[in-house]
């Protein structure tokens, strides 16, 4: 089970194959959208940038230099 806080911003280490909390929350922030994805609900992120994405889509805007 995630530890989560409402209404508040976590702090994350993204690691390839998962994260780990290290401020609970109940979301973190997109690095593409600037959308809140709550942490249930977070399937993209980059363990070398350490950045959440929204969806593919903005991974993929991201990682290819275009955000």
């Amino acid at each position: 089970m995630l530890m989560k806080s409402p209404d508040r911003t976590a702090t994350l280490f993204y690691q390839a194959n998962g994260f780990r909390v290290l401020t609970p929350g109940s979301h973190v922030i997109c690095a593409v959208t600037a959308a809140a994805i709550p942490l249930d609900l977070l399937r993209y992120w980059s363990a070398e940038h350490q950045e959440a994405y929204a969806s593919a889509e903005a991974a993929t805007r991201r990682l290819a230099g275009r955000e």
